[in-house]
């Protein structure tokens, strides 16, 4: 695969990120931006006026941390989907327009399949079974056949929405996983809660709500807390597990931005040494959503010859991970 050099925009959420990669792995600038609502979750429409306001200073500064201008870049890549209309319209502006004004080759990005490259390229794995969770994601997923294929995912809200939106509804704000997690550590007590996994998949709304129905009958917050994310990473992991068994891989890497969780991390550990598979997770810079992962497998994308036209390079918001191409991994 020839090198290639490639900025890359993200901004598929709460963040608005750019970073100048590599095809070979160097990581040259990494800046990112981050929308924090007042209250609340994400206002799509808020986080994209951040966004704008935010864009040129962000990209700006990746490029002097780079040491490069734009006419020593190959190309420039941009998360396409999925994620808020909104906010991607912004990132997808603004590449269009770098691309068209220093006349270099657009390269489309998902947003899922770059937080799996980089945790292959931080983890040093070459053929992972990958646990992806994030606020906006839950899902087990790993290379075949030219694609990543789903091997379990959840049929209704994400395991981070799940924690965040408890956090949230309890007092605790955002982000909610690390403070949710705070008071799981101060807990003594399991209580039942939903344990729901599906075949494969895996359904977190009930739990949710149970959760804080348990809250209102007056169980410690601590003891809520506990019991929360026991049964939710304990599916997470139950899942994870089967699809090592029916792909046979030996390698286990977590990414996206519940990444940074060392409760989830450590029991994916146990469960893949008692396995015999060796496991690392993504480091803690590129866990959550990040400008350095689109402009790596932008790059890796561009030195497989993907490019999209100006005219084509519309936002996909629901574009699924098994509906991407991964010809650099052939």
């Amino acid at each position: 695969m020839r090198e290639v050099v490639v900025l890359g925009i993200e901004s598929t959420a709460h963040t608005f990120g750019a970073s100048v990669a590599t095809s070979y792995g160097e990581i040259l600038s990494n800046v990112n931006s981050v929308y924090t609502p007042p209250t609340g979750g994400i206002h799509p429409r808020e986080a994209s006026e951040h966004h704008s306001k935010a864009a040129a200073s962000v990209i700006a500064e990746a490029l002097s941390r780079a040491g490069l201008t734009p006419k020593d870049l190959d190309g420039v890549a941009v998360a396409l989907g999925p994620g808020m209309g909104p906010c991607l319209r912004v990132g997808a502006t603004v590449a269009r327009a770098i691309a068209a004004v220093y006349d270099l080759p657009l390269v489309p990005v998902n947003h899922a399949v770059a937080h799996i490259e980089i945790a292959r390229l931080t983890t040093g794995f070459e053929d992972p079974l990958v646990v992806y969770v994030a606020g906006g994601n839950t899902m087990v997923t790993t290379f075949v056949e030219g694609r990543y294929r789903v091997f379990g995912e959840t049929l209704d809200i994400p395991l981070g929405n799940c924690l965040d939106t408890f956090a949230r509804e309890v007092g605790l704000g955002l982000p909610g996983v690390p403070k949710v997690e705070e008071l799981a550590r101060k807990g003594s007590k399991l209580y039942p809660l939903p344990y729901t996994v599906k075949g494969q998949d895996l359904s977190f709304s009930g739990l949710l709500t149970a959760a804080l129905k348990l809250l209102k009958k007056g169980v410690r917050l601590e003891d809520v807390c506990l019991s929360l994310v026991e049964t939710a990473y304990s599916m997470l992991v139950e899942v994870a597990e089967r699809a090592l068994a029916h792909t046979g891989k030996r390698e286990l890497t977590l990414t996206g931005g519940v990444a940074r969780s060392p409760i989830l991390s450590e029991k994916l550990r146990i469960m893949a040494e008692e396995r015999g598979v060796a496991y690392k997770p993504v480091e803690p810079e590129y866990a959550g959503d990040n400008g350095a992962m689109i402009a790596y497998t932008g790059a890796l994308a561009l030195a497989s010859g993907v490019t999209v036209s100006l005219e084509e390079s519309g936002i996909r918001p629901l574009w699924r991970l098994d509906e991407a191409d991964v010809p650099w991994r052939r």
